[in-house]
């Protein structure tokens, strides 16, 4: 039996560190070494034929086992998760989640339990997705307005950060267009922040 640890999040900023340790304080607790650590960013709405989870469930064989933190990790749906369940159960592949305590095998028991779970998890997104947008909905209703202010880009931010120093560079002689490519920013762009700049002064 090979044993796979499967790990993903959505995207390059989440950290892949917590599952992988819960992972591994789950299988030393059973005696269960890892033979294959899988790990990906990527959403979870992704087809699992186009994911490295795909490529794994292809590669093994009957009696391995596939460890992951919760079957939300499998796929963002209710048809996904049980497309890929129905899938191992197939193959003779067991599937072991620890938060949610779900041990995949190869009876009715298992498959009903997993479809509880998957229908559950769906519902709940959808209900937070809902209340998200309702959310937003009453802020735009007080005129609240949502989203990134007007011109507040990152390179903007850093400009005002640094405007002290842009402007001991003007007074040492350097122009704007030298300034303006040192921060990477257009030397047309730089003149209108200098000039927004000493509005603001001006008041």
């Amino acid at each position: 039996m090979s044993v796979y640890a499967y790990i993903r999040v959505s995207t390059e900023m989440q950290c892949h560190a917590s599952q992988k340790h819960e992972i591994k304080v789950y299988c030393e607790k059973r005696g269960l070494i890892v033979d294959k650590w899988v790990s990906e960013s990527v959403s979870g709405t992704v087809a699992p034929e186009k994911r490295l989870l795909g490529k794994s469930i292809r590669k093994m064989k009957k009696g391995d086992l596939l460890i992951c933190t919760e079957l939300s990790r499998l796929g963002r749906s209710m048809l996904m998760i049980m497309g890929i369940l129905n899938r191992c159960s197939q193959k003779g592949i067991s599937i072991q989640t620890i938060k949610d305590n779900f041990t995949l095998t190869d009876n009715i028991n298992s498959k009903i339990i997993a479809f509880a779970f998957a229908l559950a998890a769906e519902i709940e997104r959808n209900l937070i997705s809902q209340r998200t947008k309702e959310a937003l909905a009453v802020k735009r209703l007080e005129g609240v307005r949502l989203g990134r202010p007007p011109g507040s880009s990152r390179k903007k931010v850093t400009f005002i950060k640094e405007f002290g120093t842009v402007s001991m560079m003007l007074a040492n002689g350097m122009t704007v267009s030298q300034i303006a490519k040192q921060y990477g920013i257009h030397r047309n762009t730089m003149r209108k922040y200098l000039d927004e700049m000493q509005k603001i002064k001006d008041k």
